[in-house]
This record gives structure tokens, C-alpha cells and sequence, in this order.
């Protein structure tokens, strides 16, 4: 068993571009994708998911963490 295989979840960092579009990219895994809208950037990502992996190996489980960028003037 690979180490992707045991893999019970796969993290992916997203991003609202300044287009207001959204991107995607899996930490630890060369897996990136965007969207025009968060639901449709929650299809891409689990095709992305779905192409990167072998059959039977992708985890379980697909966790969003969103980051948000702010400026502050002083």
C-alpha cells in the first residue's frame, strides 16, 4: 500500500482570485484547479481528485481550508 493509498483525507488551500473566481491547490499532492463559483470549484476538485489517483486509492474524505487575504492601511 502506497502512502497516497493510506490517506484517510486530502487538504486543499482555496483562494477567491481577484476576478472573484476561485482556486484550488491540494497540499502535499500536485493537484490544482479553479472555478468561476465555489460550488462549481467543489466539482473540480473531486475530479481532480479522481483523475489523480488510482482507481480505489483517492481518500475518502476532500477538506477545504479557505484563506482569506486582508489589507490594512495605517
Amino acid at each position: 500500500m502506497t502512502l497516497e493509498a493510506a490517506m484517510q483525507e486530502i487538504l486543499f488551500v482555496v483562494e477567491e482570485a481577484e476576478d472573484g473566481s476561485f482556486r484550488a491547490s491540494a497540499a502535499g499532492a500536485a493537484i490544482h484547479t479553479e472555478a468561476g463559483t465555489l460550488e462549481e470549484l467543489h466539482r473540480e476538485i473531486r475530479d481532480a481528485v479522481v483523475c489523480h489517483f488510482d482507481p480505489g486509492e483517492a481518500p475518502p474524505l476532500i477538506r477545504l481550508h479557505h484563506v482569506r487575504q486582508e489589507l490594512l492601511a495605517l
